[in-house]
């Protein structure tokens, strides 16, 4: 005779399509009131250096999460910084960034970060390995702690906290991949609770998504003790794929991308800040995928992909069976990007302005110096 358990069943988890019609309703209420609610008004001068000769650089939808919109960025004539203008408000940060990094993204994003042990380890090796270890590190915009998960392997004596506005520095903390997890914003927090603490703050590919990037440097120079270092990566405007790609450059990555920094205007306000750049590094940083992320944007653009929350109705059968014809015609297209991106362009990476991303480090050695704002 069988016997059935007392036991209480874990209830099933349910499955992309229930998921994606319990969040319809509310990304439908949201779209009913239109788009432009999303953008605060277009600026008509330079966020970096106040020139007023601006040029627009591109135009583009949501190539990622399908979600209706259309953005632009701007390039300054005089500086080259470029950003979101219009740029998004609160109201638009937070539906675009919903469901991309947590939510429905959490399962998908966190697989893709956790496979980049090997690039993480370099990151975190940037000093000599006869320096004495950092004995506090700050990961800003930590996500769900992958980096300093592995980053502890280096320095297995440091202690890792992690900031980020979202809900996965929370996972990351259960989890133990940071020791501390702090939610919120780092100009705000480092003024006083963070003031000070740290030897080290890492900043990877987190400025691109911040509203005031100089807000979050002059942060970081308060969070930093004497003689401690600020680590950043960035993707880098003035790469020939970006301008070559066009909107299908995927470091563009709109919209949630506001702000792309050219290594001579970060320097100089690091200059400014009171430190010293110690390191310049394009190669390593770069993550050769341009191509394959271009031929992907443009099937993307053509047909976009499953079922979303933001489209009105479940897509039919036919459009399903259409993107899997193109997915198909694409799949030679794919691999010789691929291979061109491999074989190519990666050993060329760091020569010119093929890279697509740069690092630097930079030690904090001086009083900050008041400058232009």
């Amino acid at each position: 005779m069988s016997r059935t358990s007392d036991a209480p069943r874990t209830p099933a988890k349910p499955s992309r399509a229930e998921t994606v019609a319990a969040l319809r309703p509310r990304y439908q209420a949201d779209l009913a009131r239109g788009t432009g609610r999303f953008f605060e008004p277009r600026r008509t001068d330079c966020p970096w250096c106040g020139s007023t000769r601006l040029k627009r650089r591109l135009r583009t939808r949501d190539r990622y999460q399908s979600k209706p919109g259309r953005f632009a960025l701007d390039a300054c004539a005089d500086c080259r910084h470029v950003f979101q203008n219009p740029r998004l408000n609160g109201d638009g940060l937070e539906f675009y960034y919903r469901d991309f990094y947590d939510g429905m993204g959490e399962i998908e994003l966190g697989n893709l970060f956790a496979g980049r042990d090997k690039v993480y380890r370099r990151r975190a090796m940037f000093q000599d390995p006869s320096a004495e270890p950092p004995k506090t590190w700050l990961d800003v915009g930590t996500g769900h702690g992958h980096f300093p998960a592995v980053a502890r392997t280096v320095f297995p004596g440091t202690r890792f906290d992690g900031l980020d506005f979202t809900d996965g520095v929370d996972l990351a903390e259960r989890t133990g991949r940071i020791d501390r997890g702090i939610r919120g914003s780092f100009p705000e927090l480092a003024e006083e609770r963070l003031a000070g603490g740290y030897d080290v703050v890492s900043m990877f590919h987190y400025l691109e998504h911040s509203t005031d990037p100089r807000d979050e440097l002059r942060a970081a120079r308060r969070a930093l003790r004497p003689g401690g270092h600020l680590l950043i990566e960035v993707p880098d405007p003035e790469c020939w794929f970006a301008r070559l790609l066009g909107r299908f450059w995927l470091p563009w990555l709109q919209p949630q991308h506001l702000h792309f920094l050219p290594v001579a205007n970060l320097r100089k306000e690091l200059d400014a800040l009171g430190f010293t750049v110690i390191a310049e590094e394009h190669r390593e940083p770069s993550d050769t995928v341009d191509l394959l992320g271009a031929v992907w944007l443009s099937v993307n653009a053509v047909i976009p992909p499953d079922d979303a929350p933001s489209l009105p109705r479940p897509p039919g059968r036919a459009r399903w069976l259409l993107r899997c014809a193109l997915l198909l015609a694409a799949v030679p297209a794919l691999i010789l990007a691929t291979t061109l991106d491999r074989l190519l362009l990666k050993p060329l990476a760091g020569r010119g302005k093929i890279s697509n991303a740069y690092r630097v480090v930079a030690r904090c050695d001086a009083p900050a110096r008041p400058g232009p704002r």
